[in-house]
């Protein structure tokens, strides 16, 4: 009887465990993000204000101008990167990744990926954009420049 019981709560254990560690990845997802991008987010490492223009980031790596009111309606975002040094033809890729429902999404408004434009701000790059964040929460903003991993921003979008 002890034996079945502890088979039982190992059962239920393990099932939890399983549901814990569930991603939702939808089909049209770029080919190059992984899985295991998601299971490597610092959820304590956040998008923290840094410069004179109000940009929300990873200082001298990435961030948000418009990221400082985050919201759940449309709003213009414009990207800043810094390290990108041919700006000409590159290709930014913004994923979105809900930490609770860990739901994967773009959050650009015109699909998943954009191209960049040159310095400002001090950045190598940047690009404007409209996005959506679908529900509030904590939120994963991984980048990639052509394909490769570039960054991870979390932001907390309350409103």
């Amino acid at each position: 009887m002890k034996r079945i019981v502890f088979l039982c709560i190992m059962l239920l254990f393990l099932v939890g465990c399983a549901d814990e560690a569930k991603v939702t990845i939808p089909e049209d997802l770029p080919e190059f993000v992984q899985e295991d991008d998601f299971a490597s987010v610092d959820w304590d490492k956040k998008a923290v204000e840094f410069g004179d223009r109000g940009i929300i980031g990873n200082a001298d790596k990435s961030g948000v101008i418009g990221a400082n009111m985050p919201s759940l309606s449309t709003q213009k975002w414009m990207w800043h990167l810094w390290g990108i040094d041919e700006v000409r033809d590159t290709e930014l890729t913004i994923i979105g990744y809900h930490r609770d429902s860990k739901v994967v999404q773009p959050i650009l408004v015109d699909g998943w990926s954009i191209g960049l434009g040159g310095p400002v701000n001090g950045a190598d790059a940047h690009t404007p954009s409209h996005v959506k964040i679908p529900q509030s929460g904590e939120w994963a903003i991984l980048l990639y420049t052509n394909g490769k991993y570039f960054d991870t921003l979390i932001y907390d979008i309350q409103e």
